[in-house]
């Protein structure tokens, strides 16, 4: 499963993990969002509803690029800086071209949708 993000005349685009919030994310495309900027290291963006939180257990490597979701709050997580696992954080994938386009600052109305 991949998908198309655009937002602030970039498009760029990220392979998601096989569990069930991303399963479940990739149901609810194509979504209109917004997108901004939480702490020193990581762009988010709120989804109409909850995911499933199925895979929130603890893992490892992460990584600048990372694509999340935080269960607590119900918001998609774009790492564009070094981060640590939290209780309630599910990896859903990656950015594909790294996290370069996320380094633009403010908030933007996101598109995400299904990469055929």
């Amino acid at each position: 499963m991949r998908l198309k993000l655009t937002f602030a005349d970039q498009q760029f685009t990220a392979t998601l993990e096989d569990n069930a919030a991303a399963r479940e994310l990739f149901a609810m495309l194509p979504l209109d969002l917004i997108i901004d900027d939480y702490s020193t290291n990581e762009k988010i963006a709120y989804l109409p509803r909850k995911l499933s939180d199925d895979g929130s257990t603890r893992f490892e490597n992460e990584a600048i690029g990372d694509l999340c979701y935080y269960a607590p709050w119900g918001n998609l997580a774009m790492f564009h800086g070094p981060y640590r696992w939290s209780r309630g954080l599910v990896r859903l994938g990656r950015l594909d071209q790294g996290a370069k386009p996320l380094l633009v600052r403010g908030e933007f109305p996101l598109r995400i949708e299904a990469l055929t």
